[in-house]
């Protein structure tokens, strides 16, 4: 299913997914890029995914564990 809804998104240019992969000269030129779309802001590091997939697939319930908050 992850791979299903990966395809849906719209991926990052070629050019710059291959220079993220890259080893860069200095650590704070890291860029961290969400697995599924390619964006790199709003990306967080404990899911390895930006926050847009984040909230699809917990909203899904496709990520065990997380669950959607309401007060």
């Amino acid at each position: 299913k992850l791979l299903q809804t990966a395809k849906e998104y719209k991926m990052a240019r070629k050019a710059l997914l291959i220079r993220a992969s890259r080893t860069p000269k200095f650590k704070s030129r890291v860029v961290r890029r969400c697995k599924l779309c390619g964006r790199k802001h709003g990306y967080m590091r404990d899911f390895d995914m930006c926050r847009i997939c984040f909230r699809e697939l917990a909203h899904e319930g496709h990520i065990p564990g997380v669950r959607k908050s309401s007060w």
